[in-house]
């Protein structure tokens, strides 16, 4: 007889992408095993915000920490816009919300350790699979066999495959929580992007383009993070602290308590899809699934970890189903024909905007928080069909103004190559 492995999938990794598929394969009644380089109760470093619709159609209210109605942007004066305008808020009209990471963390540890999770610390060097059983070995000798592995180790995973073939286009931030001699942003508000570059000089507005990213905390507290919407190379950790307290100092704002610094998030925003033919499946950041459009994930996570599951659970069903066609089954409801099409649009639509100087910039969200709510809501969350995504992207373009168009119309680099992605869809690359 075969050797036949104990588990059923090992997981590898502690981050929220990791924890998000492990409590949906528990809930399928999967043996199911993690091992993670640290603890999976650990604090995680970063914040992560969602949409209040967006949270409110997966009914997880309960875990955020903060919610606004008072949602807007700055984009400061457009091209067919008086200079009055300079100041004069984008309103969003859209609840936004912040994760309790210790919530949202918990969430997901408490479904699998009602699944009976084990879990166990190492670090994973080596991989063999045959037949029937994926074999992990640690940096220490520990050997663990599983029927399915799952890479879930975040940007640069341990085993999963994919091609580097262009530059990755990263996301940088830069934030301070504390409390200042006046408040930087409105009572109760939430600001998403503030493009108002009026201290820089001309010389520096000329310089990649940044954005404030803001919210009150309440208690008179307050979350600020310079922000780079992503480019290659990246910007750098130094210029981003720079032109915040750059930005503060131009509005008589100083920090009169420091809370917490968030030093440098590096958020790759253009990662190519990995080989979807592999016999390891991949999930969360070390599978592409961060949205290009936005930088977010978790939103992503909570509604496709149940689809894949399930699917992966069904695979599993076959004793005699190889890690090859199971973990195929997995990539094929991770990234069906059409969200791999959209995943191409939405890296085209990047391409564009990591070219666009500061006005053009500008210009763009003008235009593009004047579509309806339901369309740069469903851009920025992914959830929009590929006929109404194409739909939106139309309606922008023919909208826009010229110095838009322009930039959108002039091919370079990687677009055509992703304009026959979104045509044909490959399985590999």
């Amino acid at each position: 007889m075969r050797n036949r492995a104990s588990i059923d999938v090992l997981v590898l990794g502690a981050g929220p992408g990791a924890l998000a598929i492990t409590a949906a394969l528990g809930k399928e009644k999967l043996r199911v095993e993690v091992l993670s380089s640290n603890d999976h109760k650990a604090p995680w470093p970063y914040t992560y915000g969602i949409w209040g619709e967006e949270v409110d159609e997966l009914g997880l209210q309960d875990l955020l920490e903060h919610r606004w109605k008072n949602t807007v942007s700055f984009f400061g004066a457009g091209s067919a816009q008086p200079r009055a305008d300079e100041n004069k808020p984008t309103k969003h009209g859209c609840d936004y919300g912040l994760f309790d990471k210790r919530k949202l963390q918990h969430y997901w540890i408490k479904q699998c350790e009602e699944a009976a999770v084990k879990w166990h610390r190492g670090i994973a060097h080596n991989l063999e699979i045959d037949d029937l059983i994926c074999t992990v070995t640690t940096t220490e000798g520990i050997k663990f066999k599983a029927r399915l592995l799952i890479d879930a180790t975040g940007y640069e995973p341990v085993f999963l495959k994919a091609s580097k073939n262009w530059p990755i286009a990263i996301q940088t931030c830069y934030g301070v929580v504390g409390r200042f001699n006046t408040p930087p942003v409105e009572e109760g508000q939430f600001v998403l992007m503030d493009y108002r570059c009026d201290h820089l000089s001309p010389e520096e507005k000329e310089k990649p383009p940044t954005f404030l990213y803001a919210m009150d905390l309440g208690n008179g507290r307050f979350f600020l993070e310079e922000t780079s919407l992503g480019l290659s190379p990246p910007v750098t950790l130094e210029t981003l602290q720079s032109r915040l307290k750059r930005r503060l100092a131009h509005r008589n704002l100083e920090i009169t308590a420091l809370e917490h610094e968030e030093l440098g998030l590096y958020l790759p925003m253009n990662m190519p899809l990995p080989d979807l033919q592999q016999p390891v499946l991949g999930f969360g950041g070390a599978a592409a699934m961060v949205h290009p459009a936005s930088g977010y994930m978790v939103g992503g996570l909570l509604r496709r970890s149940p689809t894949v599951a399930k699917v992966i659970a069904k695979a599993l069903f076959d004793p005699n189903a190889s890690p090859a066609a199971i973990a195929s089954k997995g990539w094929a409801a991770l990234w069906p024909p059409e969200l791999r099409r959209k995943q191409a649009l939405y890296q085209f639509g990047l391409e564009k905007l990591m070219r666009f100087e500061e006005s053009q910039l500008r210009d763009f969200f003008i235009g593009f928080f004047a579509l309806p709510s339901k369309q740069w809501y469903g851009f920025l969350t992914n959830t929009l069909s590929l006929s109404d995504l194409v739909k939106a992207m139309w309606i922008m373009f023919l909208k826009a103004p010229w110095n838009v168009r322009w930039g959108l119309m002039g091919m370079q680099g990687r677009e055509l190559y992703l304009l026959w992605q979104f045509l044909r869809p490959q399985i590999k690359k």
